[in-house]
């Protein structure tokens, strides 16, 4: 119950700001960006924690939140990434015209 309660101070999900996904309380980095860049680009919780002006305990509730909800994220992860690819192939690019 207490480990809970510390991701209820560190991590929020409001409807309307970022699409409704897990953040950290008060900004706008989402819970699938600290997976992002700690699990699939290998930044370490303490540059993650630098590099975004974020506190450590801010990124370790955002991976205890990440373990605790890995399935629904990583498929959150997968369907942007086909979004993207789908909008590349709609999309023509104006530089190689």
């Amino acid at each position: 119950m207490a480990v809970e309660n510390v991701l209820v101070q560190h991590i929020e999900k409001t409807p309307g700001v970022v699409g409704g996904k897990a953040r950290i309380a008060g900004t706008r980095i989402t819970v699938q960006n600290i997976a992002i860049w700690h699990e699939r680009m290998g930044m370490g919780a303490d540059e993650i924690a630098t590099e975004f002006d974020l506190s450590l305990a801010d990124i370790y509730a955002a991976l205890a939140y990440y373990f605790d909800h890995r399935q629904e994220i990583d498929d959150a992860i997968r369907a942007d990434a086909e979004f993207i690819q789908a909008l590349k192939q709609r999309t023509p690019s104006l530089l190689k015209r």
